[in-house]
């Protein structure tokens, strides 16, 4: 497996730590005035999803994780794994379902999705920034209805609630951001 310094860490990276995987969020290289710089880093475990902070001086060597992303097409979900199927070879695959977690809210039959695999194994799935869903429950707008700070909850085709201004209805496309789950705009199809 290969190793890198301290120094040559940057976001997004995958590292193996303890026989897991995690992607580096964040960090900062610090240089006190007395004493041996280091770095601080945060940290995603790619399995649980939780963040930790971790402390390297500089010099000492980090391993790079087996890791792997490939665009797969998401197929079904039998509620115990969600499969996918590389578009390229046919091969499907089972994500778990504990895995996948909150992300299936905004998971689509036919949607393209970043599989991400750890020493061969899938782990995980990453969410385009965006998703078009349909709305297919919310109360009524009505006309002149346009004040932008009062949100009422929609249902969207996925069965995600998603809070939404006052004048979408059902059956209008909505844009959604998939990592706070948050309205941006109303889509035209």
């Amino acid at each position: 497996m290969a190793s890198i310094d301290v120094n040559q860490i940057s976001k997004g990276m995958k590292l193996e730590i303890n026989g897991e995987p995690y992607e580096i969020v964040d960090y900062q290289h610090v240089k006190p005035g007395k004493g041996q710089a280091f770095a601080r880093i945060k940290l995603k475990n790619l399995k649980t999803g939780n963040v930790v902070e971790k402390t390297y001086k500089v010099g000492e060597k980090l391993e790079l994780a087996d890791f792997e992303e490939r665009e797969m097409e998401y197929l079904y979900n039998d509620g115990t794994f969600f499969y996918f199927m590389d578009t390229k070879t046919y091969e499907q695959i089972g994500v778990p379902s504990e895995n996948v977690g909150d992300k299936a809210n905004f998971l689509k039959e036919n949607d393209s999705v970043q599989v991400q695999f750890y020493k061969g194994e899938p782990i995980s799935i990453k969410l385009p920034k965006t998703v078009v869903l349909k709305v297919i429950e919310t109360e009524p707008g009505f006309k002149g209805d346009t004040v932008n700070n009062v949100l009422k909850p929609a249902t969207v085709e996925t069965g995600a609630v998603v809070q939404v201004p006052t004048f979408i209805n059902v059956g209008e496309y909505i844009k959604v951001d998939t990592e706070t789950g948050k309205y941006l705009e109303r889509v035209n199809k």
